[in-house]
């Protein structure tokens, strides 16, 4: 006669350590690392080019000897830069000049306030100091915003 078999119970195996982890794992830690190089580049690069950018508006800025200059200055780097929102928009004058600065403002800073000085502000000869370091501030932020779009 032959004897029955014995059974036992089945025995769970060993648990997976959890190193080295699955090649799934390796492949999204890759593509983390990817992302997060590819954003921290683009955020060096775009922070590099606003230093460049605003660099080169004090530059001009501090070049020019006079009140007058100054102004001069501002409204040349400003008609460089509306060239990227306009290729036309350098040749506006006067009240056609101001408005354009104006777009996108709620308030109309370059018609009624500090920026008028543009419209004659680089022909006069006694320019307060106080108004051009008003227009430098409200220029500086219309040259960096219009030339970091794109």
């Amino acid at each position: 006669m032959t004897r029955p078999l014995a059974l036992h119970d089945v025995h769970p195996g060993i648990a997976p350590g959890w190193w080295p982890p699955a090649p799934g794992w390796w492949m999204l830690a890759a593509i983390i690392l990817m992302a997060v190089t590819a954003i921290a580049w683009w955020w060096l690069r775009r922070r590099r080019r606003h230093r460049a950018l605003l660099r080169l508006f004090e530059e001009a800025i501090d070049r020019a000897e006079t009140p007058a200059q100054q102004v001069a200055a501002m409204s040349e780097l400003l008609r460089r830069a509306a060239r990227r929102r306009d290729p036309a928009a350098d040749r506006l004058e006067g009240e056609a000049w101001l408005n354009f600065l104006d777009e996108g403002h709620s308030s109309k800073p370059f018609s009624d306030g500090a920026g008028a000085l543009l419209r004659d502000g680089g022909f006069r000869a006694d320019v307060a100091a106080d108004d051009v370091a008003a227009l430098r501030a409200l220029a500086r932020q219309r040259y960096l915003s219009w030339m970091q779009r794109r």
